[in-house]
């Protein structure tokens, strides 16, 4: 057995070692002098950590810490001749230290958790043969093989195969998503079936789960506010209490001459003055839930940011791809041949690259092909088969065919199919909005926060996106330097507390002004991950709705752990002062208070799927 683990088996065995000696020596009849070589030793064995810590925070120059606050009122209740008492503040403070490790472990396993998905190999393709290297030694337009159970290396695109992938560590979402060929994939996600071949696209030091694990740790590096806040007053108020202890003991004893009694009433001072309950419980809370918020996908670069979170009020989110899918999808085919127009329309459009030509290939099969193509640049594109031509394209392409028609009055956006005399049909593709979007905002504004949309595309797309999520206020053909102007008078209020939720390039400048930038980082740019302050991987708008929560509840706990923390010591304190206290009260005081302010600091929010909390 190492010496690691037989110094954890002490750590626990002599606190009920040193409780034994403590009852033995308290009710057996063994004499004085044994009574006190078993309350000595009792003390020893409870007591020399305390003792080691404290001496090393003074070497360290902190005089004041509550290692020393223990041992001062400790030593004070034996030389008192409290032997019990004294022993019970050492016995109790270590049952509060075991609980402040099981609650710091229990935390830990969340962000564990997201660093135990670093995928640990890579079968990179070398001629015929798969080589089995480290992820680090991957290079842009390598081709791995990915079998099933095993972890995506790097980000990439999948060139064979087709799988179902377990995203949970970077989404949090549970069910498998369906891949196939031309798909791209993140690093982290397991391969559940089959075999694939993915081309490699990032090296893994840029790959998803390399900036996750980045992320988390700078995140647990950042103190927010209120952890800093507790932090300063805990190095001034340790050293004051410690003051006033003595102060008490002396005036006290001065004015009535029972100092014995003054100087039991200044131990139970220094025992509850001890800062633990709040020096442990609100950084453990933020601790908590900066992890479970990157288990569910959310990755909150800083506690700090967790604040701001709760107190977020308005929320500027960007229309494409973020409220929508950000991609073109066919919604409406008008033709007296709808079957005949669409195969027609996918053999042509399969020869551009143009957003709203892959939503017409995208939306089925087609079995003709063409002779010849040929691209109209700015108009569309033409197709020979047989002795017939076809052309598909926009409006200014009727135009130059001089083919008179009605424009199309509807959203969406319209593509035209003509032989070169008459219009054989009207394609109408729309950027849909995300099945999820309506139901999130609803969510947001009953938490009190108000939704507002911008965006670059014209007024009748934005309103009608705006109408279809329930969202009022919102703006269209804007810059980026609008929205930034827009973002800016907003935080002008000092009401507000802004959040911007976006993910393209052009976000970046309102990611970075906002109060609280929100990346949507599964289709979201690198540098729109790189400039948010929280970055959601699933692109669901409910995710920031679940930030917020947890951010909420963070918070509500970390004021209760501050209010009953402060109140009961407030109370006990004017106790002791007043004669009415004892050790016992005090232990409470402190220890209990402790343990309690820990328990709850460990609780967590219903975040179950659809539950609303």
């Amino acid at each position: 057995m190492s010496i690691r683990k037989l110094l954890k088996i002490w750590d626990i065995a002599k606190i009920p070692l040193a409780a034994v000696l403590t009852v033995i020596a308290w009710v057996a009849p063994i004499g004085k002098i044994a009574s006190l070589v078993l309350f000595v030793t009792a003390f020893v064995v409870i007591g020399y950590e305390y003792a080691i810590k404290a001496f090393k925070t003074v070497i360290r120059g902190r005089i004041f810490d509550e290692n020393l606050l223990m041992l001062i009122a400790a030593v004070a209740a034996f030389v008192l001749g409290e032997y019990p008492e004294g022993i019970a503040v050492l016995i109790l403070g270590s049952v509060g230290e075991l609980f402040e490790d099981y609650a710091v472990n229990r935390s830990r396993k969340n962000v564990q958790t997201l660093l135990s998905v670093r995928p640990e190999v890579a079968h990179v393709k070398r001629g015929e043969e798969y080589e089995t290297v480290d992820p680090s030694e991957v290079v842009v337009g390598d081709v791995l093989l990915v079998k099933a159970g095993e972890r995506v290396p790097v980000d990439g695109v999948v060139v064979k195969g087709k799988t179902h992938l377990d995203t949970s560590a970077l989404t949090g979402e549970s069910v498998p998503r369906g891949i196939s060929e031309g798909q791209e994939v993140l690093s982290g996600c397991i391969v559940l079936d089959g075999v694939i071949e993915i081309r490699a696209e990032k090296a893994a030091g840029e790959s998803a789960i390399a900036k996750i694990v980045e992320m988390v740790s700078e995140a647990l590096g950042k103190k927010a506010k209120t952890e800093s806040f507790i932090a300063k007053f805990a190095a001034v108020y340790t050293p004051t209490v410690v003051g006033l202890a003595v102060v008490v003991a002396v005036v006290g004893g001065l004015v009535t001459g029972a100092w014995t009694d003054w100087i039991y009433r200044a131990v139970n001072f220094l025992v509850v003055s001890c800062p633990c309950a709040l020096v442990i419980s609100v950084p453990l809370a933020f601790f908590n839930n900066v992890g479970l918020a990157g288990k569910r996908g959310i990755l909150i670069k800083g506690s700090g940011y967790i604040e701001k979170l709760a107190k977020m009020n308005v929320l500027f989110a960007d229309k494409t791809g973020t409220i929508t899918e950000g991609r073109f999808v066919l919604t409406k085919t008008i033709a007296k041949d709808e079957e005949q127009a669409l195969s027609l329309a996918r053999a042509l459009e399969k020869n551009s690259n143009h957003p709203v030509a892959k939503a017409i290939v995208e939306s089925g099969e087609s079995d003709l092909a063409f002779d010849k193509v040929e691209e109209i640049a700015g108009y569309g594109i033409m197709g020979e088969m047989g002795d017939k031509k076809y052309y598909i394209g926009n409006r200014k392409l009727l135009e130059k065919l001089n083919i008179a028609v009605s424009p199309y009055e509807g959203s969406g956006t319209a593509t035209y199919l003509t032989d070169g005399e008459t219009l054989l049909a009207t394609f109408v593709v729309k950027d849909g909005v995300k099945a999820t979007s309506k139901e999130a905002v609803e969510r947001l504004s009953k938490r009190g926060v108000k939704v507002r949309m911008l965006s670059g595309d014209g007024r009748q797309a934005v309103e009608e996106t705006a109408r279809e999520v329930g969202i009022e206020e919102f703006g269209y053909e804007l810059l980026p330097q609008d929205k930034l102007a827009t973002l800016r008078q907003e935080k002008s209020d000092k009401k507000s507390v802004v959040g911007f939720v976006g993910d393209g390039i052009n976000d970046a400048p309102a990611l970075a002004s906002a109060d609280v930038g929100i990346a949507m980082g599964s289709a979201g740019t690198d540098v729109a991950i790189e400039t948010a302050d929280v970055v959601v991987m699933k692109d669901d708008l409910n995710k920031i709705d679940e930030a917020v929560r947890i951010s909420r509840f963070n918070m509500r706990l970390v004021w209760e752990n501050i209010v009953f923390s402060l109140g009961v010591k407030v109370a006990v304190l004017v106790l002791s002062v007043i004669g009415l206290g004892s050790v016992w009260l005090a232990i409470f005081g402190d220890v209990g208070v402790s343990v309690i302010a820990i328990l709850n600091a460990m609780r967590r929010p219903g975040l179950r799927e659809g539950k609303r909390g």
